[in-house]
């Protein structure tokens, strides 16, 4: 791993909007890398502020974690600004045409896929429930997993709205997530971080209750 490589933090606000609804919300969105290279997990709201925390570093990718608005409404503006791709999961491409009808992401995310930054790796892990093509990435050398809206403190992202799914998004959590070192830090799309060891009793409640 390169030394200092790190996990950044920044939160942005602005609106999301879907099926006839607006809610005003903060996002976080997640820098990783070191001095010198860096990828953005969530482009969300602010193109200028997520430009200047990268600051003359090189931007290598723009990832996004799922094609909610909220988290995907700078990335155009930010990939133009800096020349970074756009990395989508294909599943969340309907999702994605609603905010950016003109313009497509730049690459396809895959489950199993391993993106490489500032020496380290983040590993695609394919997590539908929230939406189809939700994705997290899990950063071992960081003791970090960016989960996007599919785990956050104290439960599951919302499944109430379309294209979600509530036993999905279960089964995500459960057979990808909950399999990881306990101690792995999750780094949510909104609001505090958690850890693997935290969530797990909650999952367990969910079982019980029949999902």
């Amino acid at each position: 791993m390169t030394a200092g490589a790190r996990v950044e933090h920044l939160v942005t606000s602005g609106t999301f909007s879907l099926d006839g609804g607006t809610w005003d919300v903060d996002n976080n969105v997640w820098i990783v890398g070191d001095d010198h290279e860096v990828v953005v997990i969530d482009a969300a709201h602010d193109a200028d502020a997520i430009a200047e925390a990268v600051g003359d570093r090189r931007l290598t990718a723009i990832v996004c974690t799922h094609a909610h608005n909220d988290h995907i409404d700078a990335a155009p503006a930010l990939a133009e600004r800096t020349g970074a791709p756009i990395w989508l999961h294909p599943d969340d491409l309907p999702l994605w045409k609603q905010t950016h009808p003109e313009r497509a992401p730049d690459g396809e995310l895959a489950d199993g896929q391993v993106l490489t930054v500032a020496g380290i790796e983040l590993t695609v892990l394919h997590t539908p429930g929230h939406a189809p093509g939700a994705v997290c990435l899990y950063a071992p050398d960081l003791a970090a997993l960016f989960s996007g809206d599919t785990l956050f403190a104290g439960g599951p992202g919302a499944t109430g709205r379309s294209y979600s799914d509530f036993p999905t998004i279960v089964d995500s959590i459960r057979d990808r997530l909950l399999t990881l070192p306990g101690d792995t830090v999750v780094h949510t799309g909104h609001g505090g971080t958690t850890t693997i060891a935290t969530e797990a009793p909650h999952l367990q409640e969910w079982l019980d209750r029949g999902f």
